[in-house]
């Protein structure tokens, strides 16, 4: 059976908007019906630069985490009012393409604005006439999620250079993201990277496409519980500045490497300008594998 990409079918999501259409039918904004952040809500969104709808953008969230869950709640639903702060913009989450095997869940994802992270998938929609498309990638991806402690701010980012050659070829501004408070909201059993343990879950990762993670949150009923709901602790989304991409439809491996460098740089320096005012110590640093 061949993926349902992005490409073979027309794209069923709905923007943030109250007239927004799926199917030529009238729709709510989306299935989560949030209008603006609500008084409990724990995820917060944070723009520090205006992102024009005049062009089109790769948005590098971090870290991965368990679930992804500050950037599900702050790209897939106007939870925060993400089309108040970036009005304009069409923002898709980019995941797993495995996942889109599986029918009913592939209509609930893609009705989310989630698409498959494949070239085929990414490259149409950064091809659209309308210009505002904000595709949002978690970089670190499978690799990244077996780093995930409280605390930590441990990135996989040095080798992996695919979204930058996505935002060459389409001329797409990058823009760093990264979510404070990601790590601390399961706790995660870590292997050392010399055991038995660590060597099943990089072959599980090979053949499947994700990492078996034993992990753990609270109950539903009570915070003394374990259990799969996370843990009470705040996320908060930091969008950066665009970092201005030219279009090179075959870009070279310099060209590759420099905004490569850039976007390390940018993302580097997004995080210490924010990660005081969320908790994090002075004297930690983002570290790159």
């Amino acid at each position: 059976m061949a993926l349902p990409g992005l490409g073979h079918t027309h794209p069923r999501r709905k923007t943030l908007r109250l007239d927004a259409k799926v199917d030529g039918l009238e729709t709510p904004e989306r299935l989560f019906p949030y209008q603006g952040a609500s008084p409990n809500s724990r995820e917060t969104l944070l723009k520090t630069a205006e992102l024009p709808a005049d062009r089109n953008y790769v948005l590098g969230a971090h870290p991965h985490g368990i679930m992804g869950t500050g950037i599900f709640c702050n790209f897939s639903t106007d939870s925060n009012a993400f089309s108040q702060l970036f009005p304009g913009l069409r923002p898709w989450v980019a995941t797993l393409a495995g996942l889109f095997y599986f029918p009913i869940y592939r209509e609930y994802l893609m009705f989310n604005g989630i698409c498959p992270v494949s070239r085929h998938s990414l490259d149409f929609i950064l091809s659209q006439p309308q210009l505002g498309q904000a595709v949002t990638i978690v970089i670190g991806g499978a690799q990244e999620s077996l780093y995930t402690a409280p605390g930590e701010h441990r990135l996989e980012l040095r080798t992996r250079k695919g979204f930058v050659h996505l935002a060459l070829r389409h001329g797409a501004s990058l823009v760093p993201v990264y979510s404070f408070g990601e790590n601390d909201i399961y706790r995660i059993k870590s292997f050392d990277q010399n055991s038995w343990q660590y060597r099943c879950q990089l072959a599980f990762k090979r053949i499947m496409g994700f990492s078996p993670c034993i992990f753990w949150g609270r109950s539903l009923f009570s915070a003394k519980s374990w259990g799969l709901v996370p843990f009470a602790q705040p996320i908060t989304t930091v969008v950066g500045h665009p970092i201005h991409v030219p279009q090179c439809p075959t870009p070279t491996e310099d060209q590759v490497d420099r905004y490569h460098q850039l976007y390390m740089k940018a993302l580097e320096q997004l995080f210490e300008d924010h990660k005081e005012a969320h908790g994090v110590p002075a004297s930690t640093h983002l570290t790159f594998c």
